[in-house]
């Protein structure tokens, strides 16, 4: 049905307009739900936020009501306050795991950014063979992280050590090292395994980064008669420094909470001197019983991480606002 426009000027007052015939059937209701923009994102939202809810949020609530009860294998237990913090926070196996964790989490983290550094800019050079090196290099990142500590405890092992017969044949030692007999050594061996096994994902993440750089800058800046050092501070670095501070947030998280590295290699020892926080709360909660203690301990790493993240990230806003 066709109805004209009344008013307009000119031929505007010839216009017809046409309107829905009043048989006409009105859309099904699945297309008016599909087109529902808050009703689909919420459908398409639902699953994702039911696995947060279930592997995520749950766990910790759950986590931090244990670490208020004195809840045990067995015992349902009742609430207690912040007496299990405060106990742990007396113990002096977990102040030595929390400063073991702060130090294996900064150097570790510091060793793979520079290495990492060095390795992207390496990289990002043309050579032959270019693709099968960057192919390689992800191997340490690929392979399970059990599979390569029980290597790397291999090659530690005190009797048959291939580090120790490799440098007693090559006369630089005369007696064998203690990498994991010695406290000391074996918090630095689990260093270096960090290292070896998280460079690649800061060598590739940097490597990306440094593809979006114009060589045109590069160029300028050495017409400048900057030299390389001078063109990788004040041209690459300054460019570089949000997709590596990005980078370093991810470390510190995954290395401040790690578990698998020191649970394989060390268990701990000898004699409880490198234990990180997840070990010994795994020790405490799991190994003994005591979840409560454990989950309390646990949770010592949240504040910190927080507050790490925190900085960083709003370091990052600083950038990004300049």
């Amino acid at each position: 049905m066709k109805k004209p426009i009344a008013g307009g000027a000119g031929g505007a007052a010839g216009l017809e307009v046409a309107l829905p015939h009043p048989g006409t059937s009105q859309p099904a209701p699945l297309t008016r739900f599909l087109e529902n923009e808050r009703l689909l994102a919420g459908l398409l939202l639902a699953p994702a936020v039911l696995l947060l809810g279930v592997f995520i949020a749950y766990p910790f609530v759950m986590g931090l009501w244990l670490s208020l009860s004195s809840t045990s294998v067995g015992n349902p237990g009742a609430f207690v306050g912040l007496q299990n913090f405060v106990k742990a926070w007396n113990d002096s196996i977990f102040r030595t795991a929390f400063w073991n964790t702060a130090f294996y989490t900064v150097w570790a983290t510091l060793f793979k950014l520079a290495l990492g550094m060095w390795l992207a800019l390496l990289l990002n050079r043309h050579f032959r063979g270019k693709r099968l090196v960057r192919a390689a290099m992800l191997l340490p990142f690929i392979v399970p992280t059990v599979l390569s500590t029980f290597a790397w405890r291999w090659m530690f092992d005190p009797t048959f050590s291939v580090l120790n017969w490799v440098l007693y044949r090559s006369g630089l030692i005369v007696t064998k090292l203690p990498f994991l007999s010695d406290g000391d050594w074996a918090l630095w061996a689990a260093i270096v395994v960090n290292t070896w096994r998280g460079m690649p994902f800061f060598a590739i993440t940097l490597l990306a980064g440094l593809q979006t750089i114009s060589p045109d800058l590069h160029e300028a800046a050495s017409l400048d008669g900057a030299n390389g050092w001078h063109r990788f501070w004040h041209v690459t670095w300054p460019l570089l420094k949000p997709v590596t501070i990005v980078v370093v947030v991810f470390s510190v998280i995954q290395t401040f909470s790690d578990f698998q590295l020191i649970y394989v290699l060390t268990g701990g020892g000898p004699a409880n001197s490198t234990h990180l926080v997840a070990t010994y709360a795994y020790q405490v909660g799991v190994a003994a019983g005591l979840l409560g203690e454990g989950a309390a301990i646990s949770l010592f790493m949240f504040p910190v991480l927080l507050v790490v993240v925190w900085v960083q990230l709003r370091y990052l806003r600083r950038l990004e606002g300049a």
